[in-house]
C-alpha cells in the first residue's frame, strides 16, 4: 500500500508501514471498545496484558525464536544496551569485542567500564576483519550484526566453537530476515528501525544467562528481575509495544514474489539492496565503499564524487519527496536506509533521482 506521502530514507526513528499508521489513527481514542487510548492504559490491566502477550507471541513466531530464549520488552536503546550488557553477562571478567564500524567501537568502550575489554579484531568500517583473536575464558563475544553508520552487515553469523556466548546488536536488521539461534547467547535491539517508535528495545537472551548481574546493575535493567517479571517489573514503553505488535502483525500477512511473512520481507529487502547498489556501481558519479561480501541491506551509505553538490543534492531530494538522505555526520556523504517498511517504489524513485541528477550535475 503506498500514498502520495514522501519517502523517508531515516536511519532511526525510521519509516512505518502506513496500513500501521492508520491502524493507530484509528484506534487512539479507544482501543477496541476499551474506552481508552492505549497511552492512557494500566500496564497491568488485562487490555494491555493482551496487546503485549499477543506482540510476544508475533514476534516469537516471526523469528522462530526457540523456547530456550526469554524475549524482553525493555527501555534503554542500544547505546543502553552497551552497557546493561556487560552488567548482566562480564561477571566483571573479560569481554571480547570485534570491531566493524562506529556501533561495535561504541559498545567496547562502554563495556570497559564493568570489563576486561579486548578488541578481537577491527576493521575499517568497509569489511568485516578476519583473525580473531579471541579468548577462551571470556565472558562473551560482543559483535554488531548491521552497523547502521557505516552499512557493514554480517550475513552469516559467527560460528564461535569455543564455547563463549555470542552477543549480537541487530539493531538495524532486526526483523529483516531470519537469525540463526543456535549460534547466538544473546541478541538485542533498538525498535525504531524495522519494528516501531523509538522507545522499545528488544532483548532475547538464553535462560542460562540469567541471574548473573554485577550488585552494581540497577533492578530494572537486571535481565532476571525483568524476565521474571514478564517484562512488567516497572512500567514498559507501553505504546511503543502496542505499535511493534501491530507492525509484527503487518508482518506475518505481508506477501512479496509468492512468499509471505518473514521470508516474503527478506526478499523483498534484498531485491531494494540490489536495485539500490546496482545503481550505485554503475555510476562514476557515485560511489559506495563497503566491500560486496557485508553490504547492508539496510543501510547504504554513498558518497558523490564532488562533494560540493551535496547540499543541491539533499535540496533536490528533498524537493522530489525523498527524505532524510545526509550521512552521518560521523562519515559524511549520504546514505539511505531501506527497512521493512520502504516500499521498492521508494527504492525505484530514489534510483530514478540518482540518474537524473548525474544526468544534470556530472
Amino acid at each position: 500500500m503506498t500514498s502520495a506521502r514522501p519517502f523517508n530514507f531515516s536511519a532511526g526513528p525510521a519509516t512505518l508501514p502506513e496500513p500501521v499508521l492508520r491502524q493507530v489513527a484509528a484506534e487512539m481514542l479507544d482501543w477496541h471498545g476499551s474506552g481508552m487510548s492505549v497511552m492512557e492504559m494500566s500496564h497491568r490491566g488485562k487490555e494491555f496484558i493482551s496487546i503485549a502477550e499477543a506482540a510476544e507471541r508475533d514476534l516469537r513466531e516471526l523469528l522462530s525464536v526457540p523456547e530456550g530464549f526469554r524475549v524482553l520488552f525493555m527501555q534503554g536503546g542500544g547505546l543502553g544496551e552497551n552497557a546493561i550488557v556487560p552488567m548482566n553477562l562480564s561477571r566483571g571478567g573479560k569481554v571480547d569485542v570485534v570491531v566493524t564500524g562506529s556501533w561495535s567501537r561504541k559498545s567496547a568502550a562502554e563495556a570497559r567500564r564493568y570489563a576486561n575489554v579486548q578488541i578481537a579484531a577491527e576493521g575499517n568500517g568497509r569489511e568485516i576483519p578476519r583473525d580473531w583473536r579471541l579468548r577462551d575464558d571470556a565472558a562473551y563475544v560482543h559483535v554488531c550484526s548491521n552497523e547502521t553508520i557505516d552499512g557493514v552487515e554480517f550475513h552469516d553469523l559467527p560460528h564461535l566453537t569455543h564455547g563463549v556466548p555470542l552477543v549480537i546488536d541487530c539493531s538495524s536488521h532486526l526483523l529483516s530476515r531470519p537469525i540463526d539461534w543456535s549460534r547466538v547467547g544473546l541478541a538485542f535491539g533498538g525498535a525504531q528501525k524495522n519494528i516501531g517508535p523509538a522507545g522499545l528495545t528488544l532483548v532475547f537472551v538464553r535462560e542460562e544467562l540469567l541471574g548473573h548481574a554485577l550488585d552494581i546493575c540497577p533492578s530494572a535493567f537486571n535481565y532476571a528481575t525483568v524476565a521474571a517479571a514478564h517484562s512488567m517489573f516497572n512500567t514498559p514503553p507501553t505504546f511503543a509495544i502496542y505499535v511493534a505488535g501491530l507492525v509484527f502483525q503487518w508482518a506475518r500477512q505481508f506477501e512479496y514474489a509468492g512468499k509471505r511473512g518473514l521470508a516474503a520481507l527478506e526478499q523483498r529487502n534484498i531485491d531494494k539492496a540490489g536495485l539500490l547498489y546496482s545503481a550505485l556501481d554503475a555510476s562514476g558519479f557515485y560511489e559506495n565503499r563497503v566491500d560486496l561480501a557485508c553490504r547492508s541491506r539496510m543501510n547504504v551509505p554513498f558518497f558523490l564524487q564532488d562533494e560540493a553538490l551535496n547540499e543541491t543534492f539533499l535540496a533536490e531530494a528533498k524537493a522530489a519527496g525523498l527524505l532524510q538522505l545526509k550521512g552521518h555526520k560521523t562519515v559524511g556523504g549520504m546514505r539511505a536506509s531501506i527497512y521493512n517498511a520502504m516500499p521498492l517504489e521508494g527504492v525505484q524513485a530514489l534510483v530514478g533521482f540518482l540518474k537524473d541528477f548525474e544526468a544534470r550535475h556530472g
